[in-house]
């Protein structure tokens, strides 16, 4: 078992630029779900320092619009923490042109620690998976620290995007590592920067992550009763999936958020080409495949098409924006508002979008099926 490392934070600089600002509905008193889609880059992840000061930039900005509050749900998106893996490289790692070189420099510069997973690590891409368990240590306690450092600052839950870890588990409200296959997963942390006892695995990572991580299993998905309700988290992918609905509501979630990685640039006007990574559900037009945009498959097949159906009243689901190597991102920010979906107009940059969760009193969803 491996417990985080404790980090001393530096003066954060000035906030970041943020290109679209959001607000859905109005305060009731009910709570908030606010989504952040930071713009990213490799220098980001030079250490937690400057994660933790990217991303406080947007929660400053978000406090100072009157959207933190003691019952805010803040949601990071997907990846958000798996760059970690670079942090304290040397300078080539943050120069690279592509993700390849990048990850060839920082296979160098921890090489002994790589050749000794990459004999150890159980996965398709041997290499990918020794270079993340070789960092995983690291990325577990500066991670955990900036995300637990937030949420105790602000005084808000946070759904902390994903990180790629082996076998993370939750001691004493802290992030562990134990010895197994990487996973990709959530953690929710408290306002007083304690985590939550259970972490989120994805249960359908795609073709490509397949190669080197392990797939949860989706009825073990937690539910998290945090004080602006009863919360559910679906790592992207996750959110296509009925099954995942359908245990997260009988579990009594109230409230559905999903951190998400979509890529390459431009994806979300551009031709659905179908499901990724696991077989279609059986209330999926196959004749929508090349007819629907990504973006239109977006809100048809994952949280704007399935809350109302899974009884859900409110969500939101947010992306990773940024210049990452030669990665490229894309994605809009989805909420549900009752019986409403809305989509947040299209940025390149960063995105703060904030969704006053709906009242007893407010629209209701349309009822199960």
């Amino acid at each position: 078992m491996v417990r985080a490392k404790a980090v001393v934070w530096a003066q954060e600089p000035a906030a970041p630029l943020v290109q679209e600002r959001a607000e859905f509905g109005t305060n009731t008193g009910h709570g908030n779900l606010l989504g952040i889609q930071p713009f990213v880059r490799p220098t980001d992840y030079t250490s937690g320092v400057a994660l933790r000061a990217k991303l406080a930039g947007y929660l400053d900005i978000a406090r100072d619009e009157g959207w933190l509050c003691d019952k805010t749900i803040v949601v990071f998106p997907e990846y958000v923490g798996t760059w970690l893996a670079a942090a304290g490289g040397k300078p080539a790692v943050y120069r690279a042109d592509t993700l390849q070189r990048a990850m060839l420099h920082a296979m160098r510069g921890r090489l002994g620690a790589f050749v000794a997973q990459l004999f150890t690590v159980r996965a398709r891409d041997r290499a990918k998976a020794a270079l993340f368990a070789a960092q995983a240590r690291q990325m577990a306690g500066t991670y955990d620290q900036v995300f637990a450092d937030l949420a105790g600052q602000y005084q808000v839950t946070i759904v902390a995007g994903s990180i790629v870890l082996p076998a993370p588990e939750v001691r004493e409200g802290r992030l562990v590592l134990m010895k197994g296959r990487l996973y990709n997963v959530s953690a929710v942390y408290r306002a007083d920067g304690m985590l939550y006892p259970e972490l989120v695995h994805k249960c359908f990572p795609l073709w490509s992550e397949l190669e080197f991580l392990a797939a949860g299993c989706v009825r073990d998905l937690p539910v998290y009763d945090t004080p602006a309700g009863k919360l559910g988290v679906l790592i992207c992918a996750d959110s296509w999936y009925p099954q995942c609905y359908g245990v997260l509501a009988g579990k009594g979630a109230q409230i559905i958020v999903v951190p998400s990685y979509l890529r390459p640039d431009h994806v979300w006007s551009q031709p659905w080409r179908g499901y990724d990574g696991a077989a279609a559900p059986a209330d999926v037009d196959a004749e929508d495949i090349g007819r629907l945009t990504e973006g239109q498959a977006w809100l048809k097949y994952a949280l704007g098409g399935r809350c109302a159906v899974a009884g859900i009243a409110s969500g939101i689901n947010v992306f990773l924006r940024g210049d990452l190597w030669d990665l490229g991102s894309d994605g809009h920010t989805v909420v549900v508002r009752g019986s409403s979906v809305l989509e947040a107009r299209h940025g390149t940059g960063a995105a703060i979008v904030n969704s006053w969760i709906v009242g007893p009193t407010g629209p209701q969803v349309i009822g199960k099926d």
